[in-house]
């Protein structure tokens, strides 16, 4: 095989190439390294075409070539589709965990605000000499607001 060689002109690069003994020149924007790559898969699919079906024209192997060329690419085309759709799901997915993790966020602190108040209302009940070990949510609320209305009646009415 000839190993062309790349002329760049307006990042248009213009590449010789030899696929099945005929010498072609390609102009495109892709990298030699890429180029080569291409022309020597072309020639390999090419000689597989022609080891599979010698009686084949020359000009009937490269019809062949594109039509399985097309055809991948349209395979290829139909899995990006398909992870393209994933992604957007799994985005989704990411989006609904990150407003689940910030209403945990959320009832986290407002069960560390409710922990606070239970400890300070089994304080204020320790103080008036009563232990009770479990509150509800209401008992708490009751003993915070009778304390709030004490430590007010105390600075308005000072003895």
């Amino acid at each position: 095989m000839h190993q062309g060689g790349g002329i760049t002109t307006l990042n248009k690069t213009r590449y010789k190439a030899e696929i099945a003994g005929q010498t072609y020149t390609i102009i495109g924007s892709e990298s030699k390294p890429h180029m080569d790559a291409v022309v020597s898969l072309a020639n390999k699919q090419l000689n597989q075409l022609k080891n599979a079906a010698p009686e084949t024209t020359e000009e009937q192997s490269a019809v062949l070539l594109a039509i399985n060329a097309l055809s991948d690419q349209l395979h290829m085309q139909e899995e990006i589709n398909g992870l393209t759709e994933k992604l957007e799901t799994f985005e989704a997915e990411v989006e609904k965990l990150k407003d689940s993790h910030r209403k945990v966020k959320e009832l986290e602190a407002r069960l560390s605000r409710y922990e606070e108040l239970e400890r300070k209302a089994k304080q204020t009940l320790k103080e008036d000499g009563r232990q009770i070990e479990e509150l509800s949510p209401g008992e708490v609320q009751t003993i915070m607001n009778q304390q709030s209305l004490e430590k007010i009646q105390k600075r308005n009415n000072p003895k």
